[in-house]
């Protein structure tokens, strides 16, 4: 049996509702406009909290569409030759690979910039 998608945390200040027609609107989330490249502030550092010690490159601050973030992640594990995932607005590269995605979004017209340590 799968877990059932719960979204009660989502729903702020909605106690109870006896009409019939009620339906809670969550707002339009999905309706980002992903910005030009040339506008994007994106941060790239290293982390490794929660990894077991190991190693990711993140790139964070990636204003738009899923889609978009999806296609950019997978340009810039395809340029690094490793995995990664993306997920919650962030890309993660496995290991320490922050000079390579720089250029490699600075080549792409972003606006990016090393972050931390």
């Amino acid at each position: 049996m799968g877990k059932k998608a719960n979204d009660w945390k989502k729903r702020d200040g909605v106690v109870y509702s006896t009409s019939d027609s009620f339906e809670y609107n969550l707002g339009d989330q999905d309706s980002a406009e992903t910005l030009p490249a040339n506008q994007q502030k994106l941060k790239v550092l290293l982390d490794k909290k929660s990894r077991a010690g190991k190693q990711v490159t993140l790139v964070e601050g990636f204003v738009g569409s899923e889609d978009d973030l999806k296609e950019l992640g997978k340009l810039l594990k395809n340029k690094c030759g490793v995995g990664g995932s993306t997920k919650d607005g962030e890309i993660l590269i496995q290991g320490d690979h922050r000079d390579k995605v720089l250029q490699v979004l600075l080549a792409a017209g972003y606006g990016a910039k090393k972050s931390g340590g």
